[in-house]
C-alpha cells in the first residue's frame, strides 16, 4: 500500500511538472530549465498560416455589419462573458471520444448534438472545447468574429489552484511553438465548424491520445490525477519529444 500510494504521489507530481512546462517555457537562454507552453498544436508553415490570415481579414472586411460587432470587445462580451473562473477541472466537463465539451451558457445539450453530429453542425453560443487542460475554444455569439465561426482561441497556466489566461483571441493568438491557432483549426471550417478530429482536414498533432489522456487524467485542478496504466511512460516521452523540439527550435532561431 506504501508504495501504491508513492506511485500516485510521483505520477501526480510530474504530470503536474509535464503542464508546468505547458505552460511557462520561455525560448532563450533559459532553455535547458523551461521546457513547454503547448504541444498540442501543429504548426502550419508560416506562409499556409499568413495566407489563411490574410484571406480571413478579407472576410470581416467584407461583411461590415458583423465586423463592427467582431471588432467592439464590449458588445461581444455581453453575450458570453468569459474570465479566468469560466474554465475549471477538464475532467469535471463532458467527454466526447478523446476531448471534452461544456457550454458557458448552461446549453450543454446543443454542444453535445453538434459534437455528435455525423456530418457536422454549427455548435451553439457558450460551447467550449478543450483537449488538455492548456488549451480552450470557446463560442462567442452570433456576429461576433464571422472569420472563426465566432470561436475565440485561449491559452491557460493551470495549477492546483486554478486557471489563468495567458493568452486570448481571434486570428492573432499564437502558441508558444509559433502555431496561429485559427490557421490550424481553419481546415475543419465546413462543415465542422472549425473543430478539429480526424477526418476534418486538419494537419495531425504530433502527440497521440494516450498522451492527451494521462494530461487529461493528471490536471492539476481536478485534485488527485486518475492515472491509467501507460500514463507514466506517455508523459515520459512527452517530456522527451518537448525536450526535442524546443531544442530544435532554439537552434533555428540562434543559427
Amino acid at each position: 500500500m506504501k508504495y501504491i500510494h508513492y506511485q500516485k504521489r510521483l505520477n501526480k507530481n510530474f504530470a503536474i511538472a509535464i503542464i508546468g512546462c505547458l505552460i511557462s517555457w520561455s525560448v532563450n537562454a533559459e532553455i535547458g530549465t523551461s521546457l513547454l507552453g503547448k504541444t498540442a498544436t501543429v504548426i502550419a508553415p508560416a506562409k499556409t498560416q499568413a495566407a489563411t490570415i490574410t484571406s480571413a481579414m478579407k472576410e470581416i472586411a467584407s461583411v461590415s455589419g458583423q465586423a463592427v460587432i467582431a471588432t467592439n470587445p464590449a458588445i461581444a462580451a455581453t453575450v458570453v462573458n468569459i474570465d479566468e473562473n469560466s474554465f475549471s477541472c477538464i475532467r469535471e466537463m463532458t467527454p466526447v471520444r478523446h476531448f471534452y465539451v461544456d457550454n458557458l451558457l448552461g446549453n450543454v445539450e446543443g454542444t453535445l448534438i453538434a459534437a455528435n453530429a455525423p456530418e457536422g453542425a454549427k455548435y451553439p453560443a457558450g460551447s467550449v472545447v478543450q483537449l488538455v487542460p492548456t488549451e480552450v475554444m470557446v463560442k462567442r455569439a452570433v456576429g461576433t468574429f464571422p472569420a472563426t465561426g465566432d470561436w475565440e482561441f485561449f491559452e491557460l497556466e493551470v495549477n492546483e489552484q486554478g486557471s489563468k489566461i495567458a493568452k486570448r483571441g481571434f486570428l492573432d493568438v499564437v502558441n508558444r511553438f509559433g502555431g496561429n491557432c485559427f490557421a490550424c483549426h481553419a481546415p475543419a471550417r465546413e462543415p465542422w465548424d472549425f473543430v478539429c478530429e480526424s477526418g476534418h482536414g486538419c494537419e495531425a498533432i504530433p502527440i497521440d491520445h494516450k498522451m492527451t489522456g494521462a494530461l487529461q487524467r493528471s490536471d492539476p485542478r481536478c485534485g488527485e490525477a486518475v492515472p491509467q496504466k501507460g500514463d507514466w511512460m506517455a508523459l515520459t516521452k512527452l517530456k522527451t519529444m518537448v525536450a526535442i523540439g524546443l531544442s530544435k527550435q532554439w537552434f533555428e532561431e540562434q543559427f
